[in-house]
């Protein structure tokens, strides 16, 4: 009897301490808030003909995942190039802050860092899924964002179209004497490859290519692959189709982003902004991929475009003066120097790895 009444005197006590505590949590609990939560109001900038198939829709991909994933919280609204700052303003208009986010290719800012193009393409380079690698993995991110962060700037890699090809050329391209004197529009590293070649690089804007081309301004151009060159009709203006895009192995779009917004949110739509912008990176490389056969059928079958390869001379040639002119823009300045150090040594690893994986399997395939 003793114990029963012990046992009945505990439990009644154990059950008014539980609805005391629930008592107690109930009134300390603090009421929902009935603030909206704030909202931001975002513009992004590209380089990009707006709507531009693969460009122009990665940037509005970047946009529309960022509107999305925040639950509106963040809206932003995308403007082609000319819409609100030229192409070539990009960098500048959102590193001053007229713009919170802008959609471009790093090679396009070398003249104001020396060592941005290493960040977009380095010919005879790495592939797209390399540059990843190294951006992601082999330390790249961190010498982007130092090589960005004196202008107000964080970086990401928001697309690649994977290897470019090789341009449009309005005479066939037999040896190297059939470079000399030729005006081609080709940025970055690539561009001082032709010049030592004794070509005539020129730096052009998208929507400017297909009446330079008309017009004979220019004897060449290389743009992207031909789900973009489709579209943009190159065809109608040059027959000759080179491959491979040695210039562009694997081109990375960037979208960088005003480092004093991106500091203005909390942290979930921060980690929300970043994020998105990495989704964006996965989906473009994968629609490029998808689409280039599909166009280049349409080319050759349609429109008559003569695919051609480069000679293997021409390669060897441009190889040899592609190191040259890589190692050269590497002793500007200390970063660059650093810079190309990472991405040679990352290159020099994962070569073998993708020689013995992919190339291999690759071969295999076509047995």
């Amino acid at each position: 009897m003793r114990r029963r009444e012990l046992l009945g005197a505990i439990a009644g006590a154990t059950a008014a301490t539980t609805l005391s505590a629930c008592g107690q949590k109930d009134e300390q609990a603090p009421a929902a808030s009935s603030e909206p939560q704030k909202t931001y109001e975002w513009k992004m900038v590209t380089t990009w003909p707006k709507n531009f198939p693969g460009l122009g829709t990665g940037a509005n991909n970047v946009a529309k995942l960022i509107n999305e994933m925040s639950g509106g919280r963040i809206k932003v609204k995308v403007f082609g190039a000319g819409e609100l700052v030229g192409a070539f303003e990009v960098f500048d208009a959102v590193s001053r802050g007229n713009a919170q986010l802008g959609h471009a290719g790093a090679y396009y800012w070398k003249g104001k860092i020396p060592s941005a193009a290493f960040f977009s393409s380095v010919p005879f380079g790495l592939t797209a899924n390399e540059m990843n690698a190294w951006l992601y993995y082999g330390g790249g991110m961190e010498l982007w964002e130092e090589a960005y962060k004196p202008f107000g700037l964080i970086p990401n890699p928001a697309g690649n179209s994977g290897t470019q090809m090789g341009g449009w050329f309005n005479k066939e391209i037999n040896s190297v004497e059939d470079l000399k004197g030729l005006k081609m529009r080709i940025p970055g590293l690539g561009g001082e490859v032709l010049k030592r070649a004794g070509g005539v690089p020129v730096t052009l804007p998208g929507g400017e290519l297909f009446p330079s081309m008309q017009s004979g301004a220019l004897d060449a151009t290389e743009w992207v692959g031909p789900y973009n060159d489709l579209a943009f009709g190159f065809y109608k203006v040059a027959k000759f189709y080179y491959t491979p895009g040695w210039h562009e192995p694997g081109t990375t779009m960037e979208c960088m982003i005003n480092e004093a917004a991106f500091n203005e949110l909390p942290a979930d739509l921060q980690s929300i902004v970043r994020n998105a912008i990495k989704v964006a990176n996965l989906e473009m490389l994968a629609e490029y991929t998808a689409r280039n056969q599909q166009a280049l059928h349409t080319l050759i079958t349609k429109h008559d475009v003569q695919l051609k390869s480069f000679p293997d001379e021409v390669l060897k040639q441009l190889k040899v003066l592609s190191e040259e002119v890589v190692e050269e823009e590497a002793q500007k300045d200390d970063l660059s120097k650093r810079v190309w150090a990472s991405q040679k040594a990352f290159r020099e690893q994962v070569s073998k790895w993708t020689h013995v994986s992919e190339q291999e399997y690759i071969r295999a395939r076509g047995l």
